[in-house]
């Protein structure tokens, strides 16, 4: 992990391409420095959640290269390394577990992140139907340890086509059902992190369960 660690620090005072392109090869071993993380997590993932099953690494992975047509930054490179592990990989609509590293600032989370509308009212009919089920898993001893609370991104109103009246609306206001994890530079770098990110998404599973039965 030092070594992706450090070319992202290095990256981060010299975003360009000129040093991209001469750091090339070493970016390449980053990566699959990377994508062999991702094997070994994904293979301990499938031994408790079929559903999530065995994407490959690549399918994963976030490209390092900002889409930067519409933004105001221009700098070309990301300064962190993402993946989604989900069934269908990064693109996929269903929940899955997100590892995020970034020198000081390194993270794993899990849950759905801004899914579409459609995908959205699922998760809210299901949420209507079972809030006292969702609330036990946020209220759990380990996840409420772990994980302070949902992604505070909400709507400003209640969404339509719920009853008002409802006694947890306010669950129904959240754009995300994702949870997140910070870690430090030495638990990313230490001989346990694989174990620290296996056991964090343990804790994850009750919240993905719950969120793929919007999918059935």
């Amino acid at each position: 992990m030092k070594a992706i660690l450090d070319f992202l620090l290095e990256l981060k005072h010299n975003n360009d391409r000129d040093w991209f392109d001469k750091h090339k090869a070493e970016y390449l071993q980053v990566k699959r420095k990377h994508e062999l993380l991702l094997q070994e997590v994904i293979e301990e993932i499938s031994r408790f959640d079929p559903i999530t099953g065995r994407p490959e690494p690549k399918d994963c992975v976030f490209r390092i290269y900002r889409d930067i047509r519409f933004s105001k930054d221009k700098l070309p490179y990301k300064t962190h390394i993402g993946a989604f592990i989900a069934r269908e990989g990064r693109k996929s609509p269903r929940p899955g577990y997100y590892l995020h590293l970034e020198p000081g600032n390194s993270m794993i989370g899990g849950g759905i992140y801004m899914p579409q509308p459609e995908v959205l009212k699922r998760i809210r009919n299901e949420l209507y139907f079972d809030a006292k089920g969702f609330k036990s898993i946020l209220e759990d001893k380990l996840f409420s340890k772990l994980f302070i609370n949902l992604y505070e991104d909400k709507l400003t109103r209640n969404p339509k086509d719920f009853d008002p009246d409802f006694a947890d609306i306010e669950l129904l206001r959240y754009k995300s059902y994702f949870v997140e994890r910070y870690l430090s530079d030495e638990e990313v770098l230490s001989n346990d992190f694989v174990s620290i990110i296996v056991e964090t998404c343990k804790a994850i599973l009750p919240l993905q369960i719950f969120l793929n039965r919007a999918f059935e």
